[in-house]
């Protein structure tokens, strides 16, 4: 390490008091190399770092880096030479930690550099399922990180249990707002009558069983973000409302005159196709374009199955019934061949129910449903291969080779056959000869 500290410029140490978050740099041993200010106010002991390793750092200070499934990512950054984007979770909070390599001018990999931006519990409610490895998921996860410091609107599309919410709050908590609210307005849970209401509250009397003034969530979320879940589900009636809203920035309480103001960061998600949705006039375009500034797509669970093992691990940590519970290699196989139609959302429940079976340490096959089993993986008998058939061939030679068979094996005359084919006598004849003409030629 000492030769490696005597290669550092002085001016790469003072680099990372250029961030503003935890910096180090790291050792593939796991030593610090160097550390800035903010590191050393958030993990420092008041002891000097250089040559300590980064874990035994890290637990001294409240944060291991063992606990809940957490998983080293310089351990993943040696063996693959790629930057690693991951969460850890601790008993005071999570840690979005992000670690590049760095490399000298043969691009040998010569230390790390990790940067540590550490969310208060309560801040962070939903980055402990923000977990993986894969490159759907680094796509998504840096399409997240370069959005989420600005005001750009974002679209978040996807399939349903995705983690669309999750990702919502993840732009959230990485966006210069983190300190204010993250308000959820779920579309499709509200009915046409209500919707207005909660979006922009009511005052009172302004309809029968407004007793009091309620204050909407576009309120609620002013200087934070406004998360709209399902936009695509708003009723078309109330869709030019909520782009008068994006626009101006003002709203009025059903049953008030007075024009109110509200500051958001608008963030929305959608499984449905919006553009299709257009095109049918059931979706205004005006307010397509306002919402989809940035648009992300979240990979369904079966384009990231490489990402099955963590997922699993953080899951049960998380799960009560499954505390001290582990997965049998071979239930870990059979989750990896699975599609997941109801993606990150079925494989949670999947993994509670079979909690709940397990009685000893191990989650084994028969405790995974059936749809998981490998007997329940019969091909449907209109989709089994003919017998005799071991590839894809073209259907005149399959045709031909039936023929032959059919035509050395039929014990009656050719009217006969035909008649078992149930073709006429004279295409039978006919196949049979271009046989013949094609026996000639080999």
């Amino acid at each position: 390490m000492t030769d490696l500290l005597k290669q550092l410029r002085p001016e790469m140490t003072s680099l990372l008091d250029c961030f503003s978050i935890p910096a180090v740099l790291l050792c593939s041993d796991y030593s610090v190399l160097a550390a800035n200010q903010a590191y050393r106010r958030t993990f420092g002991d008041g002891k000097p770092l250089q040559g300590r390793r980064c874990a035994e750092i890290m637990a001294e200070a409240g944060f291991s880096c063992h606990q809940s499934g957490n998983h080293c990512p310089l351990d993943t950054c040696q063996q693959t030479g790629v930057d690693q984007h991951v969460v850890h979770t601790h008993s005071t909070g999570n840690t979005h930690i992000d670690l590049y390599p760095i490399r000298n001018e043969r691009a040998e990999v010569v230390y790390f550099l990790e940067l540590l931006n550490v969310l208060p519990d309560g801040e962070a409610q939903a980055a402990p399922a923000m977990v993986g490895q894969s490159a759907a998921w680094r796509e998504m996860v840096r399409l997240i990180r370069r959005v989420a410091p600005g005001e750009a609107s974002v679209l978040l599309l996807g399939e349903s249990g995705t983690g669309k919410e999750l990702a919502a709050a993840a732009v959230h908590q990485a966006s210069t707002r983190h300190h204010g609210p993250f308000v959820t307005v779920d579309c499709s849970g509200l009915p046409e009558t209500l919707f207005e209401s909660e979006l922009f509250g009511h005052e009172k009397g302004a309809f029968t069983g407004a007793h009091s003034r309620k204050i909407g969530l576009v309120e609620a979320a002013n200087g934070g973000s406004l998360f709209l879940d399902e936009v695509g589900d708003i009723p078309l009636s109330l869709q030019v409302k909520l782009l008068r809203l994006l626009e101006t920035g003002t709203f009025r309480r059903v049953g008030g005159i007075e024009p109110l103001r509200s500051q958001f960061r608008l963030i929305s998600a959608t499984h449905r196709n919006l553009e299709k949705m257009v095109t049918e006039e059931r979706f205004r375009q005006d307010l397509y374009y306002r919402i989809n500034t940035f648009p992300i797509t979240l990979p369904a669970l079966r384009e990231r199955l490489d990402d099955i093992p963590l997922l699993a691990e953080a899951m049960l940590q998380r799960i009560p019934v499954a505390k001290g519970l582990q997965l049998h290699p071979e239930t870990l196989q059979l989750l990896e061949r699975y599609a997941f139609p109801g993606n990150i959302r079925e494989l949670r429940n999947i993994l509670e129910r079979a909690a709940l079976l397990a009685d000893e340490q191990w989650i084994l096959p028969q405790h995974l449903p059936p749809v998981l089993q490998p007997s329940s993986s019969v091909v449907p008998e209109d989709m089994q291969k003919p017998p005799g058939v071991d590839a894809l061939v073209p259907l005149a030679e399959l045709e031909a080779q039936y023929l032959r068979w059919a035509r050395s094996s039929f014990p009656g005359d050719r009217r006969s056959l035909a008649a078992r084919l149930g073709v006429s006598e004279r295409t039978l004849y006919r196949k049979l000869d271009a046989l013949k003409e094609e026996h000639s030629h080999e």
